[in-house]
């Protein structure tokens, strides 16, 4: 018995957004161990990084709701 599943996990959105999150815990772990922090720490600054990035890229990549009436109404 087969079942197909017609639409995906995550959304083109969530996707782009947990991926940025992603790539930011990395960069903020990368950097504070760089800098001398010990493992712990710079996994806790990259978890931080990470979770914090989230909410922020969620608002900067608006839903295509939100911006579609934005356009039209200047002219």
């Amino acid at each position: 018995m087969e079942t197909t599943v017609d639409r995906p996990l995550l959304s083109l959105r969530s996707a782009l957004i947990f991926l940025l999150a992603l790539l930011t815990g990395g960069v903020a772990s990368g950097l504070s161990a760089v800098a001398g922090e010990g493992t712990a720490r710079s996994l806790l600054a990259g978890l931080t990084a990470a979770g914090l990035a989230v909410p922020f890229f969620n608002h900067l990549i608006a839903a295509d709701e939100a911006g579609t009436d934005e356009g039209e109404s200047h002219g």
